[in-house]
């Protein structure tokens, strides 16, 4: 029986970091795609002759041709500008919603049976655009955001209280932005409720610097981070491939869950075999709500300027 296949369209930190981490696993194939020469074959033939190393059977190819995607189970699309100090996620909208609308035709012709998973930012612009341009049912098509919000959140919870982080449960929902919403009254600590062992004080600190996560890593290495972002959607790629049915907060396009409407975003939802196969509808506190409206309405308000852009370059 034929290996399953992972395409990767960017091969770039976060896209190779994912790779490798599914190679490690033995989760399928791997392609790296991208536009620079060179690089996808390096990182491949770099990464290939680990295989005698670890007793890896798994082929791994990169290459300059958007074809070697063909016939993908899955495709996790990084490509695009990346964060860079002084630039919001809202400045790479120009740049990045073309590149969208080329790599989402060649998804929808090479790879049309592919569970994606978007990452490149803008996320929930740049998600909303694959979905239109490959036409993919909202199963067949997620945003990487809420997994690696919440392992920040979770990080800086466990230094706090001096924990493993294995102890603790949190989710990170809404847009994937400055706004987003840590979800105080679902974060445990081995059971205990967060806001019995941190004061509301240092919870609303340790929660700005949670929104502020992708930010600080950018303003310290000069570019975005890429070993927790391109964890995060590794995690999402073996709940695919594995069929794990796996609850974790992804940007799922909804149509009436949490009072949304035809956009993207974060929530919890199951990822298997069959890509997003639900989406789990959480009672909110007021707050939260308000604030998970709020990012909504800035993913929206994204959205609209995306359009925008792409009308003014027609």
């Amino acid at each position: 029986m034929a290996r399953r296949k992972i395409a990767f369209i960017g091969a770039g930190n976060v896209g190779a970091t994912c790779a490798h981490l599914c190679f490690l696993r033995e989760l399928g194939d791997i392609v790296l795609y991208d536009i620079i020469e060179g690089l996808p074959q390096g990182k491949a033939l770099d990464m290939a002759e680990s295989a005698p190393v670890l007793g890896i059977d798994a082929e791994v190819v990169g290459s300059t041709d958007i074809k070697d995607i063909e016939g993908a189970d899955c495709c996790v699309v990084t490509s695009g500008s990346p964060r860079k100090p002084g630039m919001s996620r809202d400045d790479l909208l120009k740049i990045n919603a073309k590149v969208m609308s080329d790599v989402g035709a060649a998804i929808k012709r090479h790879a049309p049976n592919a569970f994606v998973i978007a990452v490149t930012n803008p996320l929930d612009a740049m998600v909303t655009q694959l979905k239109r341009i490959t036409g993919f049912p909202k199963h067949q098509i997620v945003g990487q955001a809420g997994v690696l919000d919440s392992a920040r959140y979770r990080t800086f919870l466990g230094t706090e209280l001096k924990v493993s982080v294995q102890s603790i449960n949190a989710m990170v929902l809404g847009g994937h932005g400055d706004d987003m919403v840590p979800v105080r009254s679902y974060t445990t600590v081995a059971g205990v409720p967060v806001e019995r062992l941190i004061t509301a004080k240092r919870l609303d600190e340790i929660e700005i610097r949670t929104r502020n996560g992708g930010g600080e890593i950018v303003n310290l290495m000069k570019t975005s981070s890429y070993y927790a972002a391109g964890t995060a959607v590794f995690k999402m790629v073996e709940a695919h491939m594995l069929d794990k049915k796996e609850l974790m907060p992804c940007a799922a396009y909804l149509e009436g869950e949490y009072g949304v409407k035809g956009l993207f975003a974060g929530v919890p939802v199951v990822i298997g075999a069959g890509g997003v196969e639900r989406v789990v509808e959480i009672q909110l506190t007021p707050d939260e709500k308000k604030a998970f409206d709020s990012s909504v309405a800035h993913v929206q308000e994204l959205v609209a300027a995306m359009d925008k852009v792409i009308a003014q370059g027609n």
